[in-house]
């Protein structure tokens, strides 16, 4: 029985306890997000000295094969080479490097690929390659060389887009994200929409690179039979920060918070003009996402919006953005990224610098605040419009969807509206169960309004959209009036007929 609480735990020797074969498929599993998984590779090649990055999706027609990250960097010896496939071998990082852990590079591609394959040379050594394969993972640490001819052959394919003299490849095959079959104009839907996501993504985490003169990325789509090059995406930057005029004339203003672990850390408080439509205002989450804290890393935005916390984020703080560039800390003892650098812990004293933090005008941090608050309620009054309030959108409505109805209405206290495909008559594009707070869609017409495309959850975001508006009235009274059933009819009649038009193209 330990009679008295001791300090330190004694130990009686140690001992050897290498990792298991499966701790491969664990590091499989670290959640990274696709456009994280990709911004953390072209992290790489920046720590590299690369000035040109390009992201290669390649198709075999209406099969998406492989997905490939090249760069100019500076490449890799034999031995680097094995240092950097080591799980959790940590080469030395530059004090301005964005890498940290070891194992960006692996964790980031098993995630989302079932194997990945490097492929490097420098100025004055040959192409060597190495590749993990997660089909092997449980049967040791057991990295296969890649054929020094197949190395030359795939260094050459990329000769000068971007590899000169040197540069690195990282290759995905069995990419998770891809669409299983292609056919039906399904390759093209997801790959229209992966470009765009990835290019805000990338802008916006890497926008003081993209800045500058000398750093490019390009994200390009070529199909492996026949070289044709379906487009060619110049990634340009997003500067969260970047509007046009402030939203208060005093403002920016930089509070200095005094951490005792760290000394001074300044932050940069900003006041965007309201209701801007920029993507560098728009371009992550929901309005009240992006207000907050963004966190700069070696000038790589490691955290975009959330107050750490400090407070809760309320919508009448939206136009408020606070950048903060992380100062050295070895230990972490104030600040700690997340593996995937998609956010910062932060410690109490943080907190706590934050409370007590003022600008060289004596204003307190509460004061920015304070003045950010009252930009947004200023800027709603001069709208002059007040608009009603509506029932959320719920189970069934398309998030990007949900999220615009959520900037641009005041929404109820009440039930969200789902959504839901049903047999009905088919006279009927839809009913409404108010008590349920449903909306039904006739299932009848839904592979008609889908292009034959499967169905899913939040399908038919256009008609779902359309419904939820005209239907606001319809939930919000008990008991509805001559005047708007005989709209609801009018509605019914004028969407079964385009509906049925839509199946009468579909029959063509």
């Amino acid at each position: 029985m330990v009679r008295e609480w001791q300090f330190e735990v004694p130990i009686a020797g140690s001992k050897r306890l290498p990792p298991d074969a499966r701790y491969m498929e664990a590091l499989s599993s670290q959640g990274y997000g696709f456009e994280a998984a990709i911004a953390d590779l072209v992290d790489n090649s920046i720590d590299a000295g690369a000035g040109n990055v390009v992201v290669h999706f390649l198709r075999d027609g209406d099969r998406l094969v492989s997905l490939v990250v090249v760069d100019d960097g500076k490449g890799m010896d034999d031995a680097d080479l094995d240092v950097a496939m080591t799980v959790g071998g940590r080469r030395g990082y530059d004090k301005g490097s964005l890498g940290m852990f070891g194992t960006g590079l692996k964790s980031a591609s098993l995630s989302h690929a079932d194997s990945v394959t490097v492929v490097t040379r420098t100025k004055r050594t040959r192409p060597v390659g190495r590749r993990w394969l997660m089909e092997h993972a449980g049967q040791g640490f057991e990295c296969d060389i890649i054929d020094p001819v197949y190395a030359q052959d795939f260094i050459d394919f990329y000769q000068g887009r971007p590899i000169g003299f040197q540069g690195t490849i990282v290759r995905w095959d069995g990419v998770k994200d891809f669409p299983k079959h292609g056919g039906g104009g399904q390759t093209d839907r997801y790959l229209h929409r992966t470009v765009n996501k990835l290019g805000l993504h990338l802008g916006l985490f890497l926008h003081r690179f993209l800045a500058r003169d000398d750093f490019h990325i390009t994200i390009s789509v070529q199909d492996v039979r026949t070289g044709i090059e379906y487009a060619n995406y110049g990634v340009e930057s997003l500067d969260p920060f970047g509007y046009p005029v402030s939203g208060d004339a005093e403002y920016p203003s930089t509070f200095v918070a005094e951490i005792p672990a760290l000394g001074p850390v300044g932050l940069r408080g900003h006041i965007w003009p309201a209701r801007s439509s920029l993507d560098e205002y728009k371009a992550l989450g929901a309005v009240i996402e992006r207000e907050g804290f963004y966190f700069y890393r070696n000038d790589r935005l490691v955290q975009a919006g959330g107050w750490n916390n400090y407070r809760q984020p309320e919508q009448h703080l939206a136009l408020a953005r606070v950048a903060v560039e992380i100062p050295d800390d070895p230990a972490g003892e104030v600040f700690r990224l997340t593996v995937k650098k998609e956010g910062v812990q932060a410690s109490p004293d943080f907190t706590t610098a934050v409370e007590n933090a003022k600008d060289e005008h004596g204003r307190t941090f509460g004061t920015y605040l304070a003045d950010a608050e009252r930009a947004y309620r200023e800027a709603r009054k001069r709208a002059g419009v007040t608009r009603k309030a509506a029932i959320p959108p719920g189970r069934g409505m398309d998030p990007q969807v949900r999220q615009v109805i959520e900037e641009e209405l005041p929404l109820l206290d009440e039930e969200p509206l789902q959504f839901r495909w049903q047999r009905l008559p088919n006279d009927r594009f839809f009913e409404i169960d108010q008590e349920a707070n449903v909306l039904l869609l006739n299932q009848r017409y839904r592979a008609a309004l889908l292009g034959g495309r499967n169905g899913t959850l939040n399908d038919a975001p256009m008609v779902k959209s359309l419904v939820y508006l005209l239907m606001q009235d319809a939930f919000q009274r008990e008991r509805m009036g001559s005047r708007l059933k005989d709209n609801i009819e009018l509605w019914q009649s004028v969407l079964v007929a385009a509906a049925r038009a839509e199946l009468d193209r579909v029959a063509d």
